[in-house]
């Protein structure tokens, strides 16, 4: 997963909190926050009740391209390394007889810098293939699964293997492309199967993808990113993985709630705006194009030599794979249409997963390991969580607050 565009941070470990003036700037934020948030009851929220999905994608199916996309020998997936990877997505759609999106090639060119002889240089490639929608229904309207596929490559003699980061989402979209194509009726609607590459080097791939489509983009009803899929947010307890971008397409929610989540899966819809720009979604969210991101959220193993297979929360992986593949087939078997729409549904979804996220970082052994200031942000986030679900309500100063918590909850504390 890709950093926000307006923040850098070095790939290696380190804590993501240290230094006194970040302190300093920290603190003035922090005081902003404080003064709109009171104390109140703690009494923990129930979870909304939905319906289970099947579950055809196991452990089994997903385990081995993480495996094999993280194995040291792929050297972090950069450079020649993600030439080979790229080939790996592209035998994976032959042999499931998928047709290749860019003309007669599974590949799309990424240009870089011109070289002294002002002769385009290719510096990546993204890898495309497309099961055709049935004729006579809605087979000119697409839908677009995506993962990017690229990772940090070799630093300094070390590997990155990118497990969560993104292996599992290639493995998420590559099983679920296997049970699409062995469907016995095709879907209504087109659908598309993506590997971005460079996203890791400020969405590269998926940006030029999204300025030369092998197809107009309003012809796009949903576009579906999956982006470290295995993990949990800060290694929290939490069998949870976070959706976003419904918000912008209420029809989606509907989608969600109707297919419900696998059985000890759990659903938090989230804003986009709450993170930012941290993945493939954002040149088609720039476009308005409905679109859903998937995450399980950034862990003490993001952008570390630690991201490795055996880290990997592989039954979990099998979980949100079902959900996206069940999330997936409504929309391409048109039973729903989403449409792009400016204004935000507000809903308590953001306040109850913030809620949970909160308690948990003030159980006594995880608060040892948090600064002062920390606390105070994690304790004052939660009881204004806390105060929101009494009320029953979020109004749009409550979600301005909370979008300017969460962003620095991800600065600080994850």
């Amino acid at each position: 997963m890709s950093q926000p565009l307006l923040r850098n941070r070095e790939p290696e470990t380190g804590s993501p909190f240290a230094g006194t003036a970040r302190e300093l700037g920290f603190a003035v934020l922090l005081s902003l926050l404080v003064v709109a948030s009171t104390p109140a009851a703690d009494k923990k929220p129930a979870p909304p009740k939905t319906p289970t999905p099947p579950t055809p994608i196991s452990v089994t199916d997903v385990k081995p391209h993480v495996q094999w996309l993280a194995d040291p020998a792929r050297r972090g997936r950069s450079g020649a390394s993600a030439r080979e990877s790229a080939n790996y997505l592209r035998d994976h759609f032959r042999r499931l007889k998928l047709q290749p999106l860019f003309g007669k090639s599974y590949f799309q060119a990424l240009p870089g810098r011109k070289d002294e002889k002002k002769q385009a240089r290719t510096i990546g490639q993204n890898v495309g293939a497309f099961l055709p929608g049935l004729p006579g229904c809605k087979s000119d309207e697409i839908v677009i699964l995506s993962a990017h596929y690229d990772h940090l490559g070799v630093r300094k003699d070390t590997v990155y293997p990118g497990a969560d980061d993104n292996a599992s989402g290639v493995a998420l979209m590559l099983e679920i492309a296997r049970q699409l194509a062995n469907r016995k009726t095709p879907p209504q609607r087109t659908i598309a199967f993506i590997g971005f590459d460079l996203e890791e080097r400020l969405l590269w791939g998926s940006r030029w993808f999204a300025a030369n489509p092998p197809w107009p983009l309003e012809r796009v009803k949903l576009f579906i990113t999956a982006d470290m899929v295995s993990r949990s947010l800060g290694n929290l307890p939490l069998p949870t993985v976070f959706c976003l971008g419904s918000e912008h397409a209420p029809q989606l929610r509907t989608v969600l709630d109707r297919v419900g989540s696998p059985k000890g899966l759990e659903v938090a819809r989230m804003g986009v705006d709450l993170i930012g720009t941290r993945s493939d979604y954002g040149p088609f969210r720039d476009r308005k194009v409905p679109f859903l991101f998937f995450s399980t959220g950034e862990h003490p193993d993001y952008h570390s030599p630690r991201d490795t297979p055996e880290r990997v929360d592989y039954p979990k992986l099998a979980r949100v794979s079902n959900l996206v593949l069940a999330v997936l087939t409504e929309v391409a078997d048109g039973r729903a249409d989403p449409v792009w729409t400016d204004t935000v549904v507000l809903g308590l979804d953001e306040p109850r997963a913030l809620y949970r996220i909160t308690s948990l970082l003030m159980e006594e052994e995880r608060l040892k390991e948090l600064t002062d200031l920390q606390k105070l942000l994690v304790s004052t986030t939660r009881n204004k969580c806390r105060q929101i679900l009494d009320a029953g309500k979020i109004t749009a100063d409550d979600r301005k607050w909370l979008v300017r918590a969460s962003g620095l909850l991800l600065f600080s504390v994850f």
